[in-house]
């Protein structure tokens, strides 16, 4: 019996913990129902964790460090990143996207925060509601055009991810790697 009570209580601190912690710390549950909308969603979600743990606790001279002088710095790619979940984003709820935001003046936190929230919206409206994007709705000055969904599958996405990528290897350069125990298989930060 008290092996029971000791396992129930570990449980128990374990889910409790478990809801202590921010979006994306691990990777969520992944979706019940197995479609197109929650594929792509999850492939946003593994965006969201890999992103969270790349720009998690950078400092100065993280975000200042550029490989070469043709590169973009670490803040930089971030700021790209952020607008590439703009376009997700806007995608999924089927607005216009223009290409207007303001990152430069965000702090990095706000950066951060603001990016993780778009991923998770993007998410969320694949996996909780009918959503159908099957146009992209580009407009960048005068020039409008629509292009395939698939489009924001190997473009948007698989492009943040890729700067994700470039993010981890800056940041290793710069002295800071990943904290330990960040599983990127099974979506988990291990203690």
């Amino acid at each position: 019996m008290p092996k029971l009570i000791l396992l129930l209580f570990l449980l128990y601190t374990t889910y409790i913990s478990a809801q202590d912690k921010p979006y994306f710390y691990n990777i969520p549950e992944a979706p019940a129902v197995y479609n197109a909308n929650t594929t792509v969603a999850r492939m946003i979600d593994g965006l969201g964790f890999r992103y969270y743990w790349a720009s998690y606790d950078l400092n100065e001279p993280d975000l200042a460090f550029k490989p070469n002088t043709d590169a973009r710095t670490t803040r930089e790619t971030l700021e790209h990143i952020d607008g590439l979940t703009e376009v997700i984003l806007n995608t999924m709820a089927g607005k216009k996207v223009t290409g207007n935001s303001k990152k430069a003046e965000l702090s990095y936190e706000e950066l951060r925060n603001k990016t993780l929230l778009q991923i998770r919206q993007a998410s969320d409206l694949l996996k909780n509601e009918d959503v159908h994007p099957e146009n992209l709705k580009l407009q960048f000055g005068d020039t409008k055009s629509d292009i395939p969904f698939w489009n924001l599958i190997n473009g948007p996405i698989a492009d943040a991810i890729w700067h994700v990528g470039q993010v981890v290897s800056f940041r290793r350069s710069s002295g800071n790697p990943l904290p330990a125990g960040v599983d990127v298989l099974l979506g988990v930060k291990k203690e």
